[in-house]
């Protein structure tokens, strides 16, 4: 099988409708046995060995003469929002969870214009990511096991990012195929490292800490409108975006935010400044790329190849 394009073929798919079967006069309807229509339909991802963490992009084209009118289901258990794109395809965004090993189930179910739904089914495959582990030292009241009060706020500072997510799976897209890095400076700690907090191994990193002083401007990666400003206990100053489609971007630690919710932002509109705020070992960015509730690598959001058919409507389907 071609590792780019994975041929979908349920039930060996006809390509069309089948032949309706000879009908004697005395028997007006049809032939129970006779074959229900079928769909043809090509799925295919870029990039074409997608790695653990990392966003993808998902594509189905349907044969010639075939046209869909949705496609639905869930990938790396989250939904997935696919849009109609230029030639008949239909095209999403997609997580690959860091703890995927091996392949990557895609099960989604398309619908045609004749209203036949069928699904279509691949084991994408998957490369490992190079991560590794990072020792840490903090606060000894934020290295180790909360308090009764932290524990009631991490709670609530999980339950409103929560809601981000939420909202961003019920938004149409807003995102766009610009796309620019919130600030430029090296990283110091990369997407997916282990962290060692105090001697313990607390958590992973789901995010990408980008070196700043005090001050230094943040901007949006691309179109979305601010979701969330809050002070959250491990993050500090934070802001959310809901980018639409399923696509979030958070930004921590902040100094202070320059957005207020409802804001609507574009790639390269300044959101906020970094800082030291939270649970931190000096001030910079950690930035954050999700779909839903699910965390990848914020530079596979810069990376992943897209054109301008992202373009066409944004913001509505």
């Amino acid at each position: 099988m071609d590792l780019l394009t994975a041929l979908i073929v349920a039930g060996l798919f006809g390509g069309g409708a089948a032949a309706a079967p000879a009908i004697p006069a005395a028997a007006p309807a049809a032939d129970p046995a006779a074959a229900p229509p079928t769909l043809a339909a090509e799925l295919s991802w870029l990039p074409e060995r997608p790695v653990q963490g990392h966003l993808v992009r998902l594509v189905v084209t349907p044969s010639a003469g075939e046209s869909l009118t949705d496609i639905a289901g869930e990938v790396g258990g989250e939904p997935v929002h696919f849009e109609p794109a230029a030639g008949g395809r239909w095209t999403a965004l997609a997580p690959v969870p860091v703890d995927t090993e091996g392949t990557l189930s895609l099960r989604l179910q398309a619908t045609d214009g004749r209203g036949t739904t069928t699904e279509l089914s691949a084991e994408m495959p998957v490369e490992a990511g190079d991560y590794r582990h990072e020792r840490l030292s903090v606060a000894p009241r934020l290295g180790s096991s909360l308090n009764a009060a932290d524990q009631a706020h991490l709670d609530r500072d999980r339950a409103k990012a929560a809601e981000v997510a939420r909202q961003a799976h019920a938004s149409p897209r807003l995102w766009t195929s610009e796309r620019v890095i919130p600030r430029e400076d090296r990283v110091t700690s990369g997407f997916g490292n282990g962290r060692v907090f105090n001697g313990q191994v607390s958590s992973r990193h789901l995010g990408l800490d980008l070196d700043g002083d005090p001050g230094d401007v943040i901007v949006a990666p691309t179109r979305g409108v601010v979701a969330l400003v809050d002070t959250f206990l491990l993050a500090g100053n934070i802001v959310y975006l809901n980018h639409g489609g399923g696509l979030v971007s958070g930004y921590f630690h902040l100094s202070e935010a320059l957005v207020a919710e409802g804001d609507t932002v574009t790639a390269g509109t300044p959101i906020g400044r970094v800082g030291a705020t939270g649970r931190v070992t000096g001030p910079h960015l950690h930035w954050v790329v999700r779909i839903g509730s699910t965390s990848l690598d914020p530079r596979s959001l810069l990376d992943l190849p897209l054109d301008a058919t992202f373009d066409r409507v944004p913001g509505g389907r």
